[in-house]
């Protein structure tokens, strides 16, 4: 019975934690599927050697390349300067994709410039690339001062080359990103662009400096001028969480405003509408020309103005930056065609030049949108990359009809142009292919521009109002499609707690004419990056009619979480879609652009009268939910599995006060049974908490996610059992190579510390402060305890069973002094008591040595018992620490043996352990005693438990801070003032 709980637990929490690694991977292929092409370019790099020590002391470990178009670029600089940063283990070489994409636009054939910039005083541009050797940047923070110190040095050397007043512009890729936003603020940024940058929350948030970083980025990004945009990959990106990625708020973003934040996801990137993995997101095709075109057009901006129109045509408009409708203009004389009333303008394949006016409908009631659509066309200065000839310009006009058809006079319609209220480019699903297609995505050619204005009231004085559209085309293979709209929303009340364990249905109303848009809402339905929502449509059959005359769009949902994050949909019968969204999730604080609950959904169509969406399935989609769930709570596992440790200390010592310390598989189990049942209550109840979105799960008391705190402390629990049964695996053969090697026996001292071992510890702090990182130096600690603690298993002093504290009679027979030299506590003894045994026998001798004996054992089993917690708690710091080990390992294989490494040399963090590791390995007491005040020190114990649940999921590093000072007291409480010279003395 007593193994048969640890071993459920475990088994439940290995299984869960499978399926919970396949749900993560599924999630990318079932959410947000990646259709990017592959892009070629035919590469060079010139390292830069005159960037050497005489500019920074960082040259022998880090170095600088600029990249150079093989055929296309010259060797020498002559454009605009660019820098770009790779971020954790990348390489400089990530830059040859961008770079390429913008040799190759800036030039149409070598050395010739393109038309684009013939003519505009836009020079070429000159990419560099540092090169960081792969760092692991995202773990260890003095890494990455070391990698923003040389960017730096790098930029003073670029700029050395260029004529004064130059300004370079920064690309970061991942953790490059938060290296290029630490730069700032520097009057020789012109602009930043980061891509897959978690902006808002460290990847690893196991050192304090990293979080230093953070803080000193977050108040750059809200007090710098220097423009900043950040490209976020969504859920494709398996690497950092993407709510991570958007920019905080800076309060008021609008265009003209002193400081320009713009964050957008690769799926409302117009042209690319896809999610982007982390490390495709710098050579996918649809994101790296545009990145590449910005870049080109920044080079000839003049001021923070022009930068944020550029970055916002080129990267983040969808809808937020309105351009005015230009263009055409109509000549006098010109036919107008009159349409009727309630007619929509309809054009397959339009040839020619005209201007068609329709009538806006009185019966209409206010505030009417006019909608229109053009396909692979363009409405200026909207179009897709490689648009046709087909342009389209909206007007509002008024006058008198003289005819029902046709009016010759144009001096009887005055025109002006339309302002919209919504003007962007939508992705146009190619029938019969997956969207977007996998490896291919869209083209530069697709896309479907949208064009929404409100109605102007028609001034009291004219007699006629129409909406002209004026059409120049070529006959090619387009449509155009524009017509009055009066929205019909839906709104449905269901709940999360409604389709927990069903499913929901909406109809949609049917009307007599199809609708052009359609908006549904939710506005009690919980949005959080955690959850993902499946939404069935279901639609009226295609009749033969409908074969012969396809839709010119298809029913195509629009899913608008964010000002930065819209999602496209091809709406099929049957064909669920996947709603979810990075608005809101834990660790992040709310902004005013994302709301915890409410949903909008927009629906678009052309000519779809018989293949309309009439209803809407709505359910949970848990498999992706717990995926999307694995991704986001790994540290939280690993500190509160510390937690659960620290509770088992703390139990554990609180029994030993009434009898003898139980065994860690002991302790396991009374957890299990007791206590763990209060504690998922207990969890669950502090879940509903509205706690800071830095504390605890970071939901800010959300009632439905507070189902993850039980499952997270069950998770924890088992994996704590399954670590102990491999320590358990690891102590077999270190105790079995320890009996056939028969080393000599080891001299127990628990009042005297040797000088030798003093030495020993001021060497091996010497070696910390000046050479290696503590955190190589706390491995050793565990290795050294694991190897105490196996040694101690095989020892069995006392024959037959292992007494305890209530079956032996050790205060029948009241003791002066005991035979093994050491002091007896008389405090509860009558001093006549002891004087009457001066002159004991034989046989009271006798029994004296055999208590003394006993006592020598219960000692030793209670110090192997408290050895093996300790152990276990050791072993779960080990994931807190031992990044860095793997830093300074990356560190010494790539940039070799005597590059400098900005370590963590800080003895205090891991003297506690180094004298715990000594203090365990030459006595036979336990640490903690519940005399001379150590009877309060397990109260540090249930300190390390709270900090690790309640802090230690965003700050984990919190939590071995707090495990090294409960174990610094009762070392400091073991080893007083008041006796530790005594104990040096031999």
């Amino acid at each position: 019975m007593t193994s048969t709980f640890t071993a459920t637990l475990g088994l439940f929490s290995l299984t869960l934690i499978y399926i919970c690694y396949h749900a993560a991977n599924d999630v990318r292929l079932t959410v947000s599927p990646q259709g990017c092409r592959m892009s070629w370019m035919s590469p060079s790099y010139l390292l830069q050697h005159e960037f050497n020590s005489s500019w920074t002391p960082l040259a022998h470990r880090y170095s600088l390349w600029l990249y150079r178009e093989v055929g296309w670029d010259p060797n020498q600089v002559m454009g605009v300067p660019v820098l770009f940063i790779p971020g954790n283990a990348g390489s400089s070489h990530q830059v040859r994709s961008i770079a390429s994409s913008a040799a190759r636009q800036y030039f149409s054939s070598p050395f010739v410039i393109s038309s684009d910039f013939t003519g505009r005083g836009i020079q070429s541009l000159d990419f560099f690339a540092v090169e960081f050797n792969e760092d692991l940047s995202a773990f260890h923070g003095p890494t990455i001062e070391s990698q923003i110190e040389y960017s730096a040095a790098a930029i003073r050397y670029i700029l050395s080359h260029y004529p004064p007043n130059t300004q370079v512009i920064v690309m970061g890729h991942s953790m490059g990103g938060i290296v290029g936003t630490a730069l700032l603020p520097s009057d020789d940024i012109s602009a930043l662009m980061t891509m897959s940058t978690p902006h808002t929350l460290p990847p690893a948030r196991f050192d304090a400096r990293v979080d230093e970083i953070y803080r000193r980025n977050a108040e750059s990004l809200a007090n710098n001028p220097t423009p900043v945009v950040s490209i976020c990959g969504g859920a494709t990106d398996m690497m950092i969480p993407s709510e991570s990625c958007i920019l905080p708020d800076p309060g008021d973003g609008n265009l003209g405003s002193a400081i320009y934040r713009r964050t957008v996801f690769t799926s409302a990137l117009e042209g690319a509408w896809t999610g982007v993995g982390h490390r495709e997101m710098v050579w996918c095709h649809q994101v790296r020309w545009r990145v590449a075109r910005a870049a080109l057009e920044l080079g000839g901006a003049n001021s923070d103005v022009d930068m944020a129109v550029i970055l916002d045509t080129w990267l983040s408009r969808d809808s937020r930056f309105l351009p005015p409708a230009t263009g055409i203009k109509i000549s006098e004389g010109v036919t107008y065609e009159i349409l009727p009333e309630g007619m929509n303008l309809v054009l397959r394949k339009p040839i020619g030049s005209r201007t068609y006016l329709l009538p806006i409908p009185r019966a209409l009631e206010t505030n009417v949108t006019f909608v229109l659509f053009v396909s692979r066309g363009s409405i200026s200065p909207i179009a897709p990359q490689h648009s046709t000839k087909l342009q389209a310009l909206p007007y509002f006009c008024v006058g008198r009809a003289t005819s029902p058809t046709t009016q010759q006079s144009s001096e009887s319609v005055s025109c002006v142009p339309l302002e919209p209220s919504t003007f962007k480019l939508l992705p146009s699903p190619i029938p019969g292919k997956p969207f977007p297609v996998p490896d291919e995505g869209s083209d530069e050619s697709e896309g479907v521009v949208l064009f929404e204005a409100t109605v102007p009231r028609t001034p009291g004085d004219a007699e006629d109002a129409w909406i002209g559209v004026h059409v120049n085309a070529a006959g090619e293979d387009n449509w155009l499609f524009g017509g009055f709209d009066e929205t019909r929303t839906f709104q449905s009340d269901v709940g999360v707690f409604d389709i927990v364990a069903g499913d929901a249905k909406l109809s949609l109303q049917p009307t007599e004419q199809s609708l052009v848009r359609r908006h549904i809402t939710f506005p009690k339905l919980l949005s959080n990056a955690l959850l993902v929502y499946t939404l069935t449509p279901k639609s009226v059959r295609p009749t033969t009619s409908c074969t012969r005359s396809p839709p010119l769009l298809p029913p195509l949902l629009v899913h608008k979480s964010h000002p930065a994050e819209t999602h496209y949909y091809r709406l099929e019968h049957g064909t669920p879609v996947a709603l979810h969204t990075h608005a809101s999730a834990p660790y992040i604080p709310l902004s005013r652009f994302s709301p915890s609950y409410s949903s909008e959904l927009w629906i678009y169509s052309a000519g779809t009268d018989c293949e309309d969406v009439n209803e809407f399935t709505l359910t949970i989609d848990w498999w992706t939910t717990i995926g999307r769930v694995a991704t986001r709570y790994p540290t939280t596992l690993i500190s509160w599995g510390v937690g659960v440790v620290a509770l088992l200390m703390f139990r554990a010592w609180r029994e030993s006060g009434k009898g003898a310390m139980p065994s860690v598989s002991q302790s396991l189990v009374a957890f299990i049974c007791r206590l763990l049942p209060k504690l998922l209550a207990a969890s669950f109840i502090v879940a509903l908490v509205p706690l800071s979105p830095h504390h605890y799960l970071g939901t800010r008391g959300e009632p439905f996610l507070g189902f993850l705190a039980p499952v997270l402390l069950l998770v924890a629990t088992g994996l704590v059992c399954v670590s102990w049964w491999l320590i358990l695996l690891l102590m077999w053969p270190l105790r079995f190579f320890t009996r056939l090697l028969s080393p000599k026996s080891r001299r127990y001292d628990d009042l005297g510390m040797p000088r030798s071992t003093v030495v020993s510890l001021i060497f091996i702090s010497f070696l910390v402060f000046l050479v290696v990182p503590w955190q190589i130096a706390s491995m050793g600690c565990w290795s050294i305890h694991l190897h105490t603690c196996a040694s101690s298993t095989h020892r069995k002093p006392y024959p037959g069973s292992v007494p305890s504290l209530r079956s032996t009679p050790v205060e029948s027979l009241p003791l002066r002094k005991r035979f093994d030299g050491r002091e007896q506590d008389t405090q509860d003894t009558e001093p006549d008591e002891i004087e009457s045994f001066e002159e004991p026998g034989i046989q009271d001798v006798r029994q004296a040595q055999s208590l003394a004996t006993i006592a020598d054992t219960l000692d030793a089993i209670q110090a192997y018992h408290e050895n093996t917690h300790l152990l276990l708690l050791m072993t779960w710091l080990l994931p807190l620490s031992m990044p860095v080990l793997a830093v300074w390992v990356r560190t010494l294989m790539t940039a070799g043996y005597t590059a400098p490494f900005n370590g963590d040399h800080n003895v205090l963090k891991v003297a506690p352990f180094l004298v715990l590791a000594e203090f365990t390995s030459r006595r036979k007491s336990a640490l903690l005693s519940h005399g001379n005040g150590g009877s309060y020190l397990h109260w540090g114990y249930l300190i390390v438990a709270c900090v690790s649940f309640l802090l230690g999921s965003r700050e984990a590093y919190r939590v071995l801070d707090a495990a090294s000072l409960c174990i610094g007291c009762a070392l400091i409480v073991k080893f007083s003032p008041v006796r530790f010279g005594r104990r040096i003395a031999t």
